[in-house]
């Protein structure tokens, strides 16, 4: 497993869509995006768990952000839809989480750098 790496962040207008990608490669059980906005904490918005075809994904995103994974290709992916000003933040991709309590993936082993996301009004 080595460091993954985000892309994908862009400048878009509220209402916009992105779709961040990751190279996940060697990554077990399971893994997510987190996202941190200036001057604020860190937070998981998604997480899965492809072998048991699992996901979850953050009540602040719920019904507008999808996380998927493409086992050809190792690939994580963000689909993030109806942006809001709210979003703007750097996401980072994290690898060789733990799948807590069957619910969602935690206590990550590997962040990306993060790749930047600003929403405009």
């Amino acid at each position: 497993q080595v460091m993954p790496v985000e892309s994908g962040g862009d400048s878009v207008q509220a209402g916009g869509s992105l779709r961040l990608s990751c190279d996940a490669s060697g990554s077990t059980p399971c893994m997510g995006w987190g996202r941190q906005a200036p001057g604020k904490e860190r937070e998981v918005v998604a997480s899965i768990y492809p072998a048991r075809g699992k996901s979850w994904i953050a009540d602040s995103v719920k019904g507008r952000f999808i996380i998927s994974y493409d086992s050809a290709t190792d690939t994580m992916y963000l689909q993030m839809n109806d942006l809001k000003p709210e979003d703007t933040a750097t996401y980072y991709c994290a690898t060789n989480g733990a799948w807590i309590a069957g619910a969602w993936c935690d206590h990550y082993e590997y962040w990306g750098r993060g790749t930047m996301v600003s929403v405009s009004s």
